[in-house]
């Protein structure tokens, strides 16, 4: 009887804790997320003022496309490279080796850098740091500063790839969900954009989501798997979009 009670312990913990990263997850992806990414369209604006997006339709098969082949796919293959840096920083912190800490932080720093190099749009690097240290200020407001914030330490300043690496580390998100996250919440901040720029209507939108499940589902499976380094991005009508976003006489998004 002891040992059944032990198991029932056992199993009600692990219950408990996959409860909670699922919990963790929703809150990382609510729409409450105070990072602003409401406030960016990255190029959509443009697209639909061109007259290039004008129904459910043409956005399903541009956003299928991005998430083929566009640099979005190329941040979320890189999570994990972008986890291992961060775990690698955290654990030469904890143990005062300042000449591993070192290492780490500089090969984050790269990762992080080689990212926005791939963005043409200044607008959008921008947007990628403005996200990233707001999140990465959240999670220091919630107990989960970087390593060495707090210590007299300048935390370097990252971008959103690397700051959604560290939340998934804090929240104790598993890879493959927050993968699927990193894609999913894209695409919802772009259907939102659409709901607002077409108008699309919040029914298409949502239909225009759920379809899109599948395939969010399939990309992630695969781009655990990636190399980063690997990847090519073929959104060259996504960088001339956002490029092009300033220009516009008028404008809803910052970029």
């Amino acid at each position: 009887m002891p040992g059944a009670i032990k198991v029932v312990a056992a199993t009600t913990m692990g219950t408990d804790m996959a409860t909670d990263s699922r919990l963790h997850l929703l809150q990382l992806v609510s729409p409450a997320l105070p990072v602003g990414a409401f406030s960016y369209s990255e190029g959509l604006e443009v697209l639909v003022h061109n007259g290039q997006l004008g129904g459910a339709e043409p956005l399903r098969c541009w956003l299928e496309a991005e998430l083929w082949r566009g640099a979005v796919t190329i941040e979320a293959a890189a999570l994990q490279p972008l986890q291992a840096a961060l775990l690698g920083w955290r654990e030469a912190v904890a143990q005062a080796d300042q000449a591993a800490a070192s290492a780490a932080e500089a090969e984050l720093i790269d990762r992080d850098g080689w990212l926005l190099a791939l963005r043409e749009a200044p607008e959008l690097r921008a947007q990628q740091r403005q996200m990233g240290r707001s999140l990465l200020q959240l999670l220091g407001e919630l107990g989960w500063p970087l390593p060495g914030d707090g210590n007299g330490l300048n935390p370097p300043r990252l971008g959103w790839p690397a700051a959604w690496a560290w939340a998934g580390l804090c929240l104790e998100i598993g890879l493959q969900e927050l993968v699927e996250a990193y894609l999913y919440g894209w695409v919802a901040n772009q259907v939102s954009a659409a709901v607002r720029l077409i108008p699309l209507g919040p029914t298409q939108g949502q239909l225009l989501q759920l379809g899109l499940a599948s395939l969010l589902a399939e990309r992630a499976r695969a781009l655990v798997q990636a190399d980063p380094g690997q990847l090519w991005s073929g959104g060259v009508g996504a960088g001339m979009a956002q490029l092009r976003h300033g220009e516009l006489y008028s404008r809803l998004f910052r970029s």
